[in-house]
């Protein structure tokens, strides 16, 4: 029997392509079942489509698979219709320190039955495009996010500055996950003020490759420095996320959890 003061998340690594969707519906099943009932699922979907971006069609199968809510990152906006999609669909997040104008939403608060959790999706800027600061976006949307219990996606490239959020968030939020480098990190724990914190999450999808992709189609780049167009890897499928406790009377992580299946 799941205890009404515990809420149990469980948040997905970065899908990656046609490979990483497929194995969704299977996972999440099979998760249920050996784990019990999650009451949100969350997963970073910004290469679900081909690797880069997301589409109508596969949010709506990320969806229908039993995901809540998709955030997003640095390929956010790589498909055309992604724009109008970001403002039309409120369960779709992209990260909240883009520049004021551009369109959609990095957080959100979404409830099912008695359980309400907020989610706010960032992006860091070392060794990114720039964007405006996250330390500051992030404390200004949590002024304004009605929600006691609280995610954060940090779709960030270096360790420290994932940490760095982590350490300033700790006791305001109840997770701060990391993702973007597609690589599960060994480092999940409950900071001192009661945050759960993981540097990276991992990917959803092939692991036979470099970082999602066929190797085949990366490793001209760095013999020659010159463009190759990069294929979605399918072979060695892995699943990636953690599971996330929280004390709905708090707002603060009762535990954290990686989670790897290799199938």
């Amino acid at each position: 029997m799941i205890d009404p003061g515990v809420m149990r998340v469980l948040f997905v690594g970065d899908v990656m392509g046609k490979p990483g969707r497929r194995l969704l519906p299977r996972v999440l099943k099979d998760l249920a079942s050996e784990r019990g009932p999650f009451h949100f699922v969350v997963a970073n979907g910004e290469n679900a489509a081909a690797g880069f971006g997301i589409t109508r069609p596969v949010a709506e199968e990320l969806f229908a698979a039993g995901v809540d809510v998709i955030t997003g990152g640095n390929h956010s906006f790589d498909k055309r219709e992604a724009a109008e999609m970001l403002a039309e669909d409120l369960r779709i997040l992209r990260p909240a320190n883009y520049p004021p104008g551009v369109p959609g939403r990095g957080s959100g608060v979404y409830r099912k039955g008695d359980m309400c959790l907020g989610v706010l999706n960032l992006q860091g800027r070392a060794l990114q495009h720039p964007i405006d600061c996250p330390f500051r976006r992030a404390q200004e949307e949590l002024e304004a996010l009605e929600a006691r219990c609280v995610l954060v996606d940090f779709h960030a490239e270096t360790t420290s500055e994932k940490r760095a959020l982590g350490l300033f968030l700790d006791g305001r939020v109840s997770a701060v996950i990391g993702t973007h480098t597609h690589v599960q990190t060994a480092d999940e724990e409950l900071l001192p003020k009661g945050t759960g914190y993981i540097t990276d999450a991992g990917m959803t999808g092939g692991s036979g490759g470099v970082i999602g992709m066929r190797y085949e189609s990366v490793i001209p780049r760095f013999i020659y420095g010159t463009p190759s167009k990069f294929e979605v890897c399918d072979e060695r499928l892995r699943f990636c996320g953690v599971v996330v406790e929280i004390c709905t009377h708090t707002g603060l992580a009762l535990s954290i959890q990686r989670v790897r299946i290799d199938l």
